[in-house]
């Protein structure tokens, strides 16, 4: 017989549905849509509401490409014009390929018209936006293991979003008044996504910007030249062990959701500034000079 004791501390979940299973009003997922979930973050098109982070994947992965969805099929982000895609102004420039807009086919689009040449802010279609590659969504408030287990950077955070209406208010805002000068480090088109859904910018001129994928490449940096590493363990295991570790600790610390070197910031208020940066940087003009 079963006793009493035994039946309460049982978990009790509902029954399955159409084969999947339900706990505390959350489908549970399959073997497969949790690695698709875990390793991919794919979503169909018709599953994306405004608001959503979305990115697409370039250079057989190397990097990926970042926006807002708005509705009606359309996305705004952040991309410098072709051939200039780091904007470090050195001959890294050509190695990434521009993320503006381009049909494969060469043929304009008939939404968009040519954007492949145009930079800033710009609002493209789904299509153009992904240039032929998958359509990812970019997850927020996730919990720590999950950030952990999604090894790539540049996917997922453990802030907060907004609600949508004040994402769509400044990914609109930004479109009519530019997001500033693009740079790879500090001002990128994941940089422009996460501040339009969070409104945090970085208030500190010697760290990186809001990136996760940058943020990944530094801490691969930082485990690779941590010489400590090589003397505590002489095993190869050992070694890979100790090395995800401090790659996974140094990716959490640099993450948006728990770095304290940011602040929110009304988006009106980021483009006087940005205005005002500008002009104080704007080189004096010269005198012409008199002939007598």
């Amino acid at each position: 017989m079963v006793r009493i004791e035994e039946i309460e501390k049982e978990e009790v979940r509902p029954p399955t549905m159409n084969g999947k299973q339900w706990m505390n009003g959350k489908q549970w997922m399959d073997g497969k849509q949790w690695m698709k979930e875990i390793l991919t973050n794919k979503i169909e098109r018709d599953e994306l509401k405004p608001g959503d982070h979305v990115y697409s994947w370039r250079l057989a992965y190397s990097y990926a490409h970042h926006g807002i969805f708005v509705g009606d099929g359309k996305i705004i982000h952040f991309t410098r014009a072709a051939g200039q895609e780091t904007g470090t102004g050195t001959a890294l420039d050509n190695l990434f390929v521009s993320s503006s807009p381009a049909n494969s086919s060469g043929i304009p689009c008939e939404i968009c018209g040519d954007q492949s040449m145009l930079q800033g802010v710009l609002k493209s279609c789904i299509d153009c936006f992904l240039a032929g590659g998958n359509l990812h969504l970019f997850q927020y408030s996730v919990s720590t293991a999950l950030f952990i287990a999604q090894a790539r950077g540049g996917t997922c955070t453990l802030a907060h979003s907004d609600p949508s209406v004040e994402v769509l208010h400044r990914a609109n805002y930004l479109k009519e008044n530019g997001f500033g000068a693009y740079c790879i480090f500090k001002n990128n088109c994941e940089d422009f996504a996460i501040y339009c859904k969070t409104g945090l910018l970085v208030n500190t001129k010697v760290s990186v910007g809001l990136s996760g994928q940058l943020s990944s490449f530094l801490a691969v940096t930082s485990t690779v030249i941590s010489t400590p590493l090589r003397m505590l363990t002489t095993s190869f295991g050992g070694l890979t062990v100790m090395a995800s570790g401090v790659y996974c600790f140094n990716r959490y610390l640099s993450d948006i959701g728990i770095r304290r070197d940011v602040t929110k910031v009304a988006v009106e208020t980021m483009v006087e500034r940005m205005v005002e940066k500008r002009d104080v940087n704007k080189p004096a003009e010269m005198a012409t000079p008199t002939t007598i």
